[in-house]
């Protein structure tokens, strides 16, 4: 048992503070949210989106009007 003594004693005074430190600074990092600059960044992926659903409805709007039948001979 003596020779597990001195590995174990490392562990705990020094591997374990360490591994739990981290393991709470990873915590913290994924709870704390987004960055403002993350928010930023999703900001503008949304304008983009409902950007682009506009277009496409209106892209549908115009060839409803010009090929009815578009829909079914696309599989859509």
């Amino acid at each position: 048992m003596e020779f597990f003594t001195a590995p174990i004693i490392v562990f705990l005074v020094v591997v374990a503070p360490i591994w739990i430190i981290l393991h709470y600074k990873a915590k913290g990092k994924t709870a704390g949210g987004l960055s403002s600059s993350e928010r930023l960044e999703l900001d503008e992926m949304v304008e983009v989106a409902n950007n682009m659903a506009v277009r496409i409805e209106t892209l549908e709007a115009i060839l409803d009007v010009e090929s009815p039948d578009w829909r079914e001979n696309h599989g859509t």
